[in-house]
């Protein structure tokens, strides 16, 4: 049976990872890898976090299952948060997950189980966003995310809500837009949320990166409009980039009802699909991030930590904006933009160009990580891209 499993594409990451790493040269710049990364390169374990998990080995007394459910009082702990104070408290409510990858699959699910059968989402995208659509059976209806001025395509968004009709779902990025760094501006997303209003299409909302955009409530004003103003949506949020847990997997999937009894059926179906996915979730690094939030010291100190990782990425797009120009390229609207990646407009070749003569490594896509610059390498970056594009 297994030999009828065909072969699948190598994933283009980890073998942009491994050139990467085969490339002798002393100045070569990664800028792939979607993690943060400071001045001199390091992506390290946040202090906050490591004071919490101190107190985690001296304290924890077992490691029994949790159940599908995983640590809820991380996940309420995240609540305010995320999405402020809720007037709705008794129809708001989440459950642990394995990062914000198995959020937003719990969450496409979950709408798949309530008879959504397309999935509105703006392109390019995350790629495991088509990946999961894709897997769980689910029609993708693309729609254009990004203008060429570097702005977000809101006409595109409305046009697909008001002609998208019942079994929709739509798939929108909180803030920080992995690829593009083009987010919705507030009035936008009051726009959107107006077009959602009749309870047509379910929205779905990815909140993988708050706090490493505009700040905490500014990132999450998306997701808080959309709650407050439709009857039901799903928001899946991942801790790995704000509190920097990448590979302990920390996320959790929060969903509001119409209704209390609603949103204790949605747990219920919640758990059911956890089991049938993953059983329980992780128990580490959530257990590290609630000890975080329940200590008012602690949560200044991560909420610093975070401010200090905003301002880099910050101070990395005002450099590449006062730049103005690298020989074809005008990288002023990345200066307008949010968070860690970016996409540059260019060709297969010149990527290519750029890693064969420049050791400048990025994704095919043209999709970059703005943490991988620094104030020494941003030159040599600048000055590679105008010769590859003169």
């Amino acid at each position: 049976m297994l030999n009828r499993l065909t072969q699948q594409s190598p994933d283009a990451l980890l073998a942009l990872i491994k050139l990467h790493d085969a490339d002798p040269a002393p100045d070569k710049i990664d800028l792939g890898v979607g993690v943060f990364r400071t001045e001199s390169g390091a992506t390290p374990v946040f202090g906050a976090i490591k004071a919490a998990e101190r107190r985690l080995v001296e304290g924890q007394d077992s490691k029994a299952y949790l159940g599908p459910e995983g640590d809820m009082g991380f996940v309420h702990r995240l609540i305010p948060h995320i999405f402020g104070k809720s007037d709705k408290p008794d129809r708001l409510d989440g459950m642990q997950t394995p990062g914000g990858t198995g959020a937003v699959r719990l969450a496409l699910a979950l709408a798949k189980r309530a008879g959504a059968t397309r999935v509105l989402m703006g392109t390019p995208s995350w790629p495991n966003h088509a990946q999961i659509v894709a897997d769980l059976g689910l029609e993708l209806v693309p729609f254009n995310h990004a203008t060429a001025e570097g702005a977000a395509d809101i006409e595109a968004l409305l046009a697909a809500l008001a002609t998208a009709g019942e079994g929709a779902a739509v798939l929108l990025h909180g803030c920080c837009h992995n690829p593009t760094g083009v987010d919705y501006t507030p009035g936008e997303w009051d726009r959107i949320v107006a077009a959602l209003a009749n309870g047509v299409v379910l929205p779905i909302v990815d909140l993988a990166y708050q706090g490493l955009g505009a700040g905490m409530a500014e990132d999450a004003y998306g997701a808080r409009a959309v709650l407050a103003g439709v009857a039901e949506a799903l928001v899946a949020y991942s801790c790995d980039k704000n509190f920097g847990l990448y590979r302990d997997r920390v996320g959790a999937l929060y969903w509001q009802g119409q209704d209390a009894d609603a949103a204790t059926r949605i747990m219920s179906n919640g758990h059911a699909l956890a089991r049938a996915n993953w059983s329980m979730p992780p128990d580490h690094g959530a257990a590290a991030v609630r000890l975080v939030l329940e200590d008012a010291a602690l949560t200044a100190d991560w909420l610093a930590e975070l401010e200090g990782m905003r301002r880099r990425i910050r101070g990395v797009r005002d450099a590449l904006a006062a730049h103005g120009t690298a020989g074809t390229l005008d990288l002023t609207p990345y200066g307008r933009q949010q968070g860690m990646f970016a996409m540059l407009p260019l060709t297969p070749a010149q990527i290519a160009a750029l890693r064969s003569e420049h050791s400048i490594y990025m994704a095919g896509s043209g999709r970059i990580n703005i943490a991988g610059l620094t104030p020494g390498n941003l030159g040599k970056f600048t000055d590679a891209l105008a010769a590859i594009t003169a």
